[in-house]
């Protein structure tokens, strides 16, 4: 098993919470740069990190100067209404699509011997500027009937062409799991670190689940300064890298 957790702040188990949320680098970094900006506008407390040995050898310094190991992070919120938000993002994925399915499965795993019982892959889809939509693609058909009754927009025609990457795996397998999997997507023009598209994902959640993550309309400017600061300047090409199909949706 390639997967090793590091409890972080005295922490010993993901316990009780509203939600999980998971995004990697992709398609304008709209679930990413979501991510990074719902947990740099709350109180954050890192629960865990997953440390896994198909990532890429790169080991960069963390946030209090020390040098760390290529990983994901487990980070709790709690928003304004009260609920406990679990965030897991990272900066890299494995570059071998036979590495990105150990390592999806490892993580589900865990995740389902921590009792997660749900999972929402943040992520972006390319498409023109004229269309602004939001909306989720479910990976079990109950759980796709559950969504519909909440009034959450749940399609069953996109992404066309499928999806690929760590996070597509991770939104997909859940099932396997008993985990209801699960991938909230925004359209994006995809050039650049699409801002917009990823406070339009946050407000979406929160109308549908009610999370209280969608902050005050004087608070929004703030956060949209926050995740411009976060969005990169260029997204990099990576379905290249990881697919001959060029109508394959990177997640």
């Amino acid at each position: 098993m390639g997967l090793n957790i590091e409890w972080r702040s005295a922490s010993n188990s993901i316990g009780e919470h509203d939600i999980l949320l998971f995004a990697l680098p992709g398609v304008g970094n709209v679930g990413k740069v979501a991510i990074e900006g719902l947990n740099s506008c709350h109180i954050e407390k890192q629960v865990a990190r997953l440390h896994h040995t198909s990532l890429p050898p790169l080991a960069t310094l963390d946030e209090d100067g020390l040098l760390a190991p290529p990983h994901l992070t487990l980070s709790s919120i709690e928003s304004v209404t009260g609920k406990r938000i679990l965030t897991l993002t990272g900066t890299s994925q494995p570059l071998e699509p036979e590495h990105q399915g150990t390592m999806a499965h490892e993580v589900l795993a865990w995740l389902e011997s921590e009792g997660v019982e749900s999972i929402y892959v943040l992520a972006g889809l390319m498409d023109s500027p004229s269309r602004k939509e939001t909306f989720v693609v479910a990976s079990n058909a109950a759980h796709r009937i559950d969504l519909e009754a909440l009034g959450v927009d749940v399609r069953r025609d996109e992404p066309k062409s499928g999806a690929i990457g760590l996070a597509a795996l991770v939104a997909s397998i859940g099932p396997l799991y008993g985990i209801h999997s699960a991938c909230a997507i925004a359209t994006t023009v995809g050039s650049s670190g699409d801002v917009f598209a990823s406070q339009r994902l946050l407000e979406s959640l929160d109308a549908w689940f009610d999370l209280g993550i969608a902050l005050p309309s004087d608070v929004q400017s703030k956060l949209t300064e926050k995740l411009a600061m976060l969005a990169p300047n260029n997204a990099p090409d990576l379905v290249g890298e990881l697919t001959e199909s060029p109508d394959a949706f990177y997640m």
